[in-house]
């Protein structure tokens, strides 16, 4: 891994931050827990490395709220093409 922070997809859409963050912190040191609303998942920033790989291998298929988590090192974000088609 290259960076701390991770993607948590299959998120249950009533998990909170502070949910995460306890879960997380079981692994080490969390920077930032980002959900994105409505969408199912979310970011953990991890202060190290290696935390953040730890974490990845022990929950990536684990369960939480019933759902299985995906979790993985998160990717840059790409830029979305403009979808501005003209009009007034």
């Amino acid at each position: 891994m290259q960076n701390s922070k991770l993607y948590v997809g299959n998120l249950k859409y009533s998990v909170t931050k502070e949910q995460l963050t306890e879960l997380f912190s079981n692994y080490g040191d969390v920077k930032e827990v980002n959900i994105i609303e409505g969408k199912g998942f979310g970011f953990v920033e991890m202060n190290e490395v290696s935390e953040a790989e730890k974490a990845k291998d022990e929950l990536n298929g684990s369960v939480l709220e019933g759902r299985t988590l995906r979790v993985d090192e998160a990717r840059p974000r790409r830029n979305k093409p403009n979808r501005n088609f003209g009009g007034y």
